[in-house]
C-alpha cells in the first residue's frame, strides 16, 4: 500500500493521458483506476483515519486538526492528547483515533505490519511488526511546526506559528545566540540551547559551533545544512533531545537565517513514536536521523516569506528523499503481511504552489507567478510514479499492490468569514466595546458567550453554544435542532455577492453525515464549500473578521481540498481488477483483509473491492 498524499484526479488523469506516468499506467492496464470517495471534512487526518480504520469519522473520532474545549472554548489538537494522572508521574501521549485499525485486526490473526508514517498513529499502535508514527507527532515545542527565524534587523516581527530572535555580533565578529526549546515543565520559561555563529562572508557562510552533535559544522548561503542534534537540560537528571536544520537567508548585509522546527530525536524521541519503541532508533542509526514531526515540509517558513519556492523544495526534496530510504529499506526485508509508507509531499507542494497554475489567482496580485514553479506540481506526481515503479520492482504475483490517495485538489481564492457571519445575524456577539477584526482577537476571546449562540473553530464546521455542554451555553437542549435546521438553511446555496456564484454547496447536521459512537464530538453543523472557496483563515482560529464575509486569499498557501467532498475525490490504482463502481475509502480497510484471506466481519462499513 503506497499512499501518494492529495493527487488530484483530473492532473492524474492528465498525466497519464500524456504518457508521463507510465508506472501508474502499468497499474492501469493489469488492475485499474477509480476515484475513491473521500471523508466529510476531505482532510488529511480525518481520511486516512477512515482507510485504517474501516468507518465514517463517527467511528473513529477523528473530525478535523483542532478541537475545543466545550467547557473552554479553548482549540485543541484534534489528533492526540496528554494526560498526567497524578504530578509524580510523566505525562503520556494518548491518540485521539480510535476504531479497530486494520494492522491490529492482521495481528490477532497472526499476520505482520510495517507501517511508515501514516497520519493518526502517535502515540503508535502496538502491531505485530513495525510502525513509524506520522501526522500528529508534534515538534518539539508541541505544535505542527514552529520554526525560528533569526535576524539582524531589529524590525523584524514574529508571523505566524514562528519565534524571531535578534543576533548582533560580538566585537570578535562572531554571533552569539540560542535556540529556541520547548517550555520548561515547571517554570514554563523556553528552554535554550546556546549556539555560537562565525560569518563568512567572503565565503557566504556560517560556521555555527554549539555543544551539540556535530560540534561545529557550516551553513552556506541559499542551502539547508544537515542535522544538528541538540540537548536541551531540564533540570540535573532531565533533558529533552531534538534535530535541527538551518537555511542561511543571506550573510550581510543583514545576516538573517531560519531554523526548522525542532524534530523529536529518533534515537532519543520525548515521547513514543514507533513500535517497537527502539524501532525509529534502529532506522536512525542505519539511514542517519530523520524528520519525526507529523508535518515535515515547512510551509510555514515559505508562507512567512522567510525563504523562498527554491528553499521549500530543496526542504521538500530532503524529505522525499528521507521517505523513500526508509521504505527502500524495509521493502527489501518485507515477505508477507500488510506493507504501507505514505508520502505526503504532494499534499504539502499543492498546498503552496497551485497559485503558478492560476496567474489570476489573488495570492499573485501584484507580482508575476515566476514560471519556473508552473509545473512543479506535476513534477511530484511523477515523481511519486517513480516511487511506485521501485516498489513494482519488488512486487511478485502474489501481491496485491494499492497506490492510494486520500483526497483531490483545488484552488483556494477565496475564504468565508464564518464567525463574521453568524455575528451579522445575530447569532454570535462580541464583548461590549469590542470591534470586528484584530481588536476582537482569535481563539473565540473576544465572544461574549451569553449572547451567543453558534460560533465556529477549524476548518470542517460551527457549534452551537448548547446549555449543559458549552461552559457558558445559550441554547436550549430543546431548540437546538430548530437552530441547527435554520441556520443549514441560511447557509445552503450562500453566494459570493462580488463573484455571484455559489461559495456554500451546503450545510449538513452532524447527524445526516456520521454515524457511530462518537458522533456526538463533531461540530453540529459541516460547511460544504464550492471550488475555490474555504473557511477563512480568521474563522478558523477563532476570530471574527472586519469587513464583509468573504475575502481574497491572498497568502501563499494557494491551494485546498476542505471543500465539498464530492468534488475532491482521492485516487485508488491496484494491479488487480477490483470493483471500479463507487469505492470508497472504508472499503480499503476491508480489501486489504479480503487479500490476505481473512474474514472482514460485519463490524466494518465498508466491504471488499476485489472482483
Amino acid at each position: 500500500m503506497i499512499g501518494l498524499d492529495g493527487l488530484e484526479p483530473s492532473l492524474v488523469g492528465a498525466l497519464l493521458a500524456a504518457g508521463e506516468l507510465p508506472n501508474l499506467a502499468r497499474l492501469v492496464s493489469g488492475g485499474g483506476l477509480a476515484r475513491v470517495a473521500t471523508t466529510y471534512p476531505a482532510q488529511t487526518p480525518v481520511a486516512w483515519s477512515t482507510f485504517a480504520t474501516g468507518t465514517n469519522p463517527g467511528g473513529h473520532g477523528i473530525f478535523d486538526f483542532l478541537r475545543r474545549d466545550p467547557r473552554t472554548y479553548l482549540p485543541d489538537s484534534g489528533l492526540n492528547r496528554y494526560e498526567q494522572k497524578n504530578p509524580l508521574l510523566p505525562p503520556r501521549a494518548v491518540n485521539q483515533r480510535r476504531g479497530t485499525p486494520v494492522w491490529e485486526r492482521l495481528s490477532e490473526a497472526g499476520v505482520t505490519s510495517t507501517v511508515l508514517r501514516c497520519p493518526c498513529t502517535y502515540p503508535p499502535d502496538r502491531p505485530r511488526g513495525r510502525m513509524l508514527s506520522g501526522m500528529g507527532v508534534p515538534d518539539l515545542r508541541g505544535g505542527f511546526g514552529t520554526g525560528t527565524f533569526y535576524s539582524s534587523d531589529e524590525s523584524v516581527a514574529a508571523r505566524e506559528s514562528e519565534n524571531v530572535v535578534r543576533v548582533q555580533g560580538e566585537g570578535d565578529g562572531s554571533v552569539a545566540t540560542y535556540l529556541v526549546g520547548p517550555r520548561h515543565p515547571r517554570t514554563r520559561a523556553d528552554c535554550r540551547f546556546d549556539i555560537t555563529l562565525s560569518p563568512d562572508p567572503a565565503r557566504r557562510m556560517l560556521i555555527a559551533r554549539s555543544g551539540g552533535s556535530p560540534r561545529e559544522f557550516e551553513v552556506r548561503e541559499g542551502e539547508w545544512s544537515g542535522w544538528l542534534r541538540v540537548n536541551f537540560r531540564l533540570g540535573p537528571l532531565q533533558s529533552v533531545h531534538g534535530i535541527v536544520r538551518f537555511f542561511l537567508v543571506r550573510i550581510e548585509p543583514t545576516l538573517e537565517f531560519y531554523a526548522s522546527p525542532i524534530n523529536f530525536d529518533p534515537e532519543t524521541p520525548l515521547f513514543p513514536i514507533s513500535s517497537p519503541p527502539d524501532y525509529a532508533r534502529q532506522l536512525s542509526g542505519t539511514l542517519g536521523p530523520f524528520y519525526t514531526a507529523g508535518m515535515v515540509e515547512d510551509h510555514n517558513g515559505l508562507m512567512n516569506e522567510r525563504f523562498g519556492e527554491d528553499a521549500f523544495l530543496a526542504q521538500c526534496d530532503d524529505a522525499w528523499r528521507e521517505r523513500e530510504a526508509m521504505m527502500l529499506h524495509e521493502l527489501d526485508r518485507f515477505d508477507e503481511g500488510l506493507f504501507y509508507c505514505l508520502f505526503d509531499t504532494p499534499d504539502r507542494v499543492q498546498h503552496m504552489l497551485w497559485r503558478f497554475r492560476e496567474p489570476e489567482h489573488p495570492a499573485n496580485r501584484g507580482r508575476a507567478p515566476d514560471p519556473a514553479f508552473r509545473r512543479a506540481i506535476e513534477e511530484h506526481y511523477r515523481r511519486g510514479d517513480e516511487v511506485v515503479g521501485r516498489v513494482l520492482e519488488s512486487v511478485d504475483d502474489r501481491t496485491l499492490l494499492i497506490v492510494l490517495s486520500d483526497h483531490g485538489f483545488g484552488s483556494f481564492r477565496r475564504g468565508f468569514h464564518l464567525n463574521k457571519w453568524l455575528l451579522d445575524r445575530g447569532l454570535l456577539a462580541l464583548k461590549a466595546g469590542l470591534e470586528p477584526g484584530p481588536d476582537s482577537g482569535d481563539l473565540l476571546r473576544g465572544v461574549d458567550w451569553d449572547r451567543t449562540r453558534a460560533y465556529a473553530i477549524g476548518l470542517s464546521g460551527l457549534y452551537l453554544n448548547l446549555q449543559g455542554r458549552e461552559g457558558r451555553g445559550a441554547v436550549r437542549p430543546e431548540d437546538a435542532e430548530e437552530l441547527k435546521t435554520t441556520i443549514a438553511r441560511e447557509l445552503n446555496r450562500l453566494e459570493d455577492p462580488q463573484e455571484g456564484v455559489v461559495a456554500v454547496r451546503s450545510a449538513l447536521t452532524r447527524e445526516q453525515v456520521y454515524a457511530g459512537p462518537f458522533v456526538h464530538e463533531a461540530p453540529d453543523l459541516i460547511l460544504n464549500y464550492a471550488r475555490g472557496y474555504r473557511v477563512s483563515w480568521s474563522s478558523s482560529l477563532g476570530g471574527v473578521a472586519a469587513g464583509g464575509p468573504f475575502e481574497d486569499n491572498t497568502r501563499k498557501w494557494s491551494g485546498d481540498h476542505i471543500i465539498d467532498p464530492a468534488l475532491v475525490p482521492g485516487v485508488l490504482l491496484m494491479n488487480r481488477p477490483f470493483r471500479g463502481e463507487g469505492p470508497r475509502l472504508v472499503d480499503l480497510a476491508p480489501t486489504i483483509l479480503a487479500a490476505l484471506g481473512l474474514p472482514i466481519g460485519d463490524t466494518w462499513e465498508g466491504r471488499s473491492l476485489l472482483s
